[in-house]
């Protein structure tokens, strides 16, 4: 062996004394569960929004869990299911426990997402629930009466023109609405007990729209228990490193560019605005 070689050897190889520490990847999924983008800082919840986030929070290498902080007053139903649904075929895939983390609200289509988790954590502050579903809407009848304004609407099949907020409201459109909610709610209620299983109390009050504070939901089965993220994982994984997995910004939300109209993003401001104060917040 020459002298280079000799000495060569002799050299640590950094990556030799670099510990590799296990990863416990962090999903945030905060703000109003919608199709469209928010222009609120609280932002907006989507298959299309979090996919990114989601694929490389489970891309780590030496993964030993994905955590969920979950803050949403809920929202659209399909893309509750959608990224729910992606939740579960990543962790499927990987092999690795996810566990929820409830923040300030974990209702509705919120606690639609918290149940893709194995595991269920909330605040003893947390709101959690609300299991249930709502549409709301405005009827400007009398509005367009005052001014002297003519409604002229045209519709092809009989039924196209459904709950039409400037038509007189018909009974048997209620009852339309009444029956598609029953059917979505029955799947909401059939995806908590496929995720919750004997973990639910058996209490009528389960599934009626309710919210619980952190104690209760406990007691109800909802979740396994309180705490916070730090401190579950501290306890569960004491020998693994946090990771925010972050979702990736479009080239002109990272330029500053490319906000919303200003009319279309009022509207969106006030709808979220809503979806939040219910809760109070």
């Amino acid at each position: 062996m020459s002298v280079t070689d000799k000495l060569a050897s002799r050299i640590p190889v950094l990556a030799d004394r670099v510990e590799r520490k296990d990863v416990v990847a962090v999903v945030r999924l905060h703000g109003v569960i919608t199709p469209s983008p928010s222009p609120l800082a609280r932002g907006a919840i989507n298959l299309g929004a979090v996919e990114s986030a989601l694929t490389r929070a489970f891309g780590h290498e030496r993964l030993k869990a994905v955590a969920l902080l979950v803050n949403s007053p809920g929202g659209a139903p399909t893309q509750s299911g959608l990224v729910a649904e992606r939740i579960r075929q990543l962790a499927d895939e990987k092999k690795v426990p996810v566990l929820a983390f409830c923040e300030d609200v974990a209702a509705s289509g919120g606690y639609w997402l918290a149940c893709a988790a194995d595991e269920i954590y909330a605040h003893r502050t947390s709101m959690v629930g609300s299991i249930g579903v709502i549409s709301g809407g405005f009827g400007f009848t009398g509005l367009l009466e005052r001014f002297g304004i003519e409604r002229r609407l045209h519709t092809a099949g009989a039924n196209k023109s459904r709950l039409d907020p400037f038509s007189p409201e018909k009974p048997e459109d209620v009852e339309w609405l009444k029956k598609m909610h029953t059917q979505l709610h029955e799947l909401f209620v059939n995806w908590v007990k496929e995720r919750r299983g004997n973990r639910l109390a058996d209490s009528d009050d389960l599934f009626t729209g309710d919210v619980w504070l952190g104690a209760k939901a406990v007691e109800l089965g909802l979740v396994d228990g309180l705490g916070s993220l730090r401190q579950i994982i501290t306890e569960r994984y004491p020998d693994a490193e946090i990771s925010v997995a972050e979702p990736k910004k479009p080239l002109l939300a990272r330029l500053g560019l490319g906000a919303p109209a200003a009319a279309s993003a009022v509207l969106d401001a006030v709808t979220q605005k809503a979806a939040w104060s219910r809760f109070g917040l």
